[in-house]
């Protein structure tokens, strides 16, 4: 699993796990509760696009080394 995958993957369960805490601060009326979730959140959607720019790197590095071969 490359490292892009893996900011995605944690990038992903931070977001579902900060919709949760979210939700159950909404629903206990706990403001800190729902604001911790919505930095979880907010963590997780950055850790998800530095995940994305590193496989784009990666792919980039990948097809520049090829053209090398040629």
């Amino acid at each position: 699993m490359s490292d892009g995958t893996k900011d995605q993957a944690k990038g992903t369960v931070d977001k579902a796990k900060g919709s949760v805490k979210e939700a159950a601060g909404d629903l206990t009326g706990d403001s800190s509760t729902k604001s911790e979730g919505m930095m979880d959140k907010a963590k997780g959607t950055v850790e998800k696009a530095a995940g994305d720019v590193k496989d784009m790197a990666s792919d980039l590095i990948d097809k520049v080394k090829g053209s090398d071969k040629s």
